[in-house]
């Protein structure tokens, strides 16, 4: 079962005006649109958290390609070979 309650925000008059506009050309209510953009803020977020926790799990399991480490000089030699020149 879904509590529902009631939240007041205030807002500007022309917006709420503009949103009453959309609201009507969506044959929806202002209340619908905002739980709408709400809804979609908060799963935005979930996949966000998501994706992340799941790159920092597979950064955290991945291993070094052939074993060998690298180093900076090694990765960049070449090109900082040719800005020192």
């Amino acid at each position: 079962m879904v509590v529902k309650r009631n939240l007041t925000v205030q807002l500007d008059a022309d917006l709420i005006r503009r949103a009453k506009v959309i609201a009507a050309e969506r044959g929806t209510s202002v209340s619908a649109l905002v739980t709408q953009q709400i809804t979609e803020l908060i799963e935005a977020r979930d996949r966000y958290l998501r994706a992340r926790e799941s790159a920092l799990e597979m950064m955290a399991a991945a291993t070094d390609h052939g074993g060998r480490g690298w180093t900076r000089e090694e990765l960049y030699g070449q090109r900082l070979d040719r800005y020192r020149a």
